[in-house]
């Protein structure tokens, strides 16, 4: 991801532009910027008064899964440990939050939850049956293999 401009880089280029010395064009090109990037911290600067980069105060909306829906979703599944990502869904939505279905399963994942059941035996040895009835084309064992 690209990192922003030093606050220094747009204090010089705007202190230049007070001081009369060239056009807004004329500093993008003498400083190596964009011409939208000069408008934008103009506008910013016409905006606040202040030179520097204004302070970022929310990086997109709010989860509506904080930690109180996280507590909610543990003790669900300390009572009743199968219950799939969709049935969870379910009971959200039951106390008003709603979420996508992917959702559930993301926030599962980062509280270290894992959905995925093990299989408590060892598979079988023998092969199932395909739905065809024909044999099944895996391959054989190293010693019927034809050496050439």
């Amino acid at each position: 991801m690209a990192k922003p401009y030093s606050d220094d880089l747009r204090s010089k280029l705007l202190d230049a532009y007070e001081a009369g010395t060239a056009s807004l064009h004329q500093l993008a090109v003498q400083f190596r910027v964009s011409w939208g990037y000069v408008k934008k911290i103009r506008a910013q600067q016409l905006r606040t008064g202040e030179k520097k980069r204004p302070v970022q105060l929310r990086h997109g909306p709010v989860s509506r899964m904080n930690a109180d829906v996280q507590a909610q979703l543990r003790g669900w599944l300390r009572e009743q440990p199968d219950l799939t990502e969709e049935e969870l869904r379910g009971r959200l939505a039951g106390t008003g939050v709603q979420v996508a279905k992917s959702r559930v399963g993301q926030v599962l994942r980062q509280m270290g939850e894992r959905r995925k059941k093990k299989l408590c035996t060892p598979p079988s040895a023998t092969r199932r049956p395909t739905v065809s009835g024909a044999k099944s084309s895996s391959p054989r064992s190293p010693r019927f293999r034809r050496t050439s």
